[in-house]
């Protein structure tokens, strides 16, 4: 019995630390970025390091996307037009994607965003914050700021205030946290983590972290819209955050439909091998306001076109147009990526539970044994009367019966005193 009892109580050790863990997980997802087996081999996310530009090409070596940051095979570019790459292969700076198709959602999207008329008074009909920050507050733009970083106060916060600015007249509130997050290090985004949580217990509708990049040619951003010069911006989606499909579906609406309206504000959307602190919830995302090489003023008129769509696409103002999408903020609509992270909990549950099985019983049969006898007894619980069960407390009290000395009981066994033991606890 001593070594069943050791069994049991590792298992029970196992189980408690299984749930534990859960625990754990439910309690510091605000204060802690979410864990996954690809971050605990890779680097802290890094980005936007001038002059570390990775060139990314499709099979036939054309340029789709200029990036300045880490880019690993897996990560996926949605361009504007609706066309939707894989990075499968990369080499120094230099990576290879595949073209996968045109994507059905965001060909869905522009055909309706294109045909969609917005009333000119919008009535305002949700008064939950928008919640902006930067994690990356040192970003500055060259050739109005003079350097491509200022500590602490970089041009990048006068880029926030116009973006907060034009959603206020648009008659959005927004919650704007100015702490700065320095140095622009690998740690940025722990540190920049707990003022999204600050903006979270304000119970906002979209969180916005505004960056610029770092791509050194000017004219890659630089665009003619809506009659002035812009800096386009750009979506960036982290993949390694459970709620990755509703973010990226956010996105997607908010470029289909800011381009339908000042088009091509939003160059493209790139989901990189990141968090970004975007399993907080549904709607948060990273933008990209032009370039280090753009004027400020170029990133200011271009977020304020992104603006534009923020409240249509969150349903803040005016009434929901006849056949549109439920926004991505309507409680009666589905969240992509719930599902998964419930699968998760489910499975690391069932296996917490297969291992105290396994620890106690001691061995595979007799787990699988013990299994058959739950399975076999609730059912036969939820399917006949429960009075038809007495006999067999009867017969395996019978089988646990110590015999006179002398004789001696087959049934008198371990695996019967066990059955008895589950059944008393039935």
């Amino acid at each position: 019995m001593t070594g069943a009892k050791s069994r049991i109580i590792w298992g029970i050790g196992l189980l408690l630390a299984g749930i534990s863990l859960l625990v754990g997980l439910s309690a510091s997802r605000l204060t802690q970025p979410v864990w996954s087996l690809a971050s605990f081999f890779k680097e802290a996310e890094n980005d936007h390091r001038v002059g570390n530009v990775c060139t990314v090409k499709d099979e036939h070596g054309r340029v789709i996307s200029l990036v300045s940051r880490r880019v690993a095979v897996g990560d996926e570019i949605f361009t504007a037009e609706g066309r939707h790459y894989r990075v499968v292969r990369i080499q120094g700076n230099t990576a290879c994607a595949r073209f996968i198709g045109m994507d059905r959602d965001l060909l869905a999207y522009n055909e309706f965003y294109s045909r969609l008329e917005v009333p000119v008074v919008q009535v305002v009909r949700n008064t939950r914050p928008v919640g902006i920050y930067h994690t990356h507050s040192d970003e500055s733009y060259v050739p109005t700021d003079g350097s491509e970083s200022i500590p602490f106060k970089g041009g990048i916060y006068q880029v926030g205030e116009t973006l907060v600015n034009r959603l206020k007249n648009g008659g959005v509130r927004v919650d704007y946290d100015k702490t700065p997050h320095d140095p622009h290090d690998d740690n940025a985004y722990y540190r920049s983590r707990r003022t999204a949580v600050r903006l979270m217990q304000n119970n906002p509708i979209a969180l916005f972290d505004v960056h610029r990049d770092g791509v050194p040619d000017p004219t890659y951003y630089r665009r003619y819209i809506s009659e002035q010069q812009v800096a386009q911006a750009r979506l960036v989606v982290g993949r390694e955050n459970p709620r990755m499909q509703a973010n990226l579906d956010f996105a997607k609406r908010l470029m289909s439909y800011a381009n339908s309206v000042h088009k091509p504000i939003v160059k493209e959307i790139f989901t990189a091998q990141g968090n970004y602190n975007q399993d907080l919830m549904p709607t948060a995302l990273l933008i990209e306001a032009g370039t280090h090489t753009n004027t400020k003023e170029e990133a200011e008129r271009g977020v304020s076109l992104l603006a534009d769509a923020v409240p249509v696409v969150l349903g803040l103002t005016g009434p929901p147009p006849q056949g549109a999408p439920k926004p991505i903020t309507d409680r009666t609509a589905g969240t992509p990526g719930s599902w998964k992270a419930l699968g998760w909990i489910i499975a690391l549950t069932l296996l917490g539970g297969g291992a105290f099985l396994l620890i106690s019983a001691g061995s595979w049969d007799r787990a699988k044994s013990r299994l058959g006898d739950f399975f076999g007894r609730e059912f036969a619980s939820f399917f006949a009367p429960r009075r038809a069960r007495k006999p067999d407390l009867d017969t395996a009290e019978k089988a646990t019966h110590v015999p006179a000395p002398g004789h001696k009981d087959p049934g008198a066994s371990e695996a019967a005193r066990d059955h008895l033991e589950r059944i008393r606890q039935d």
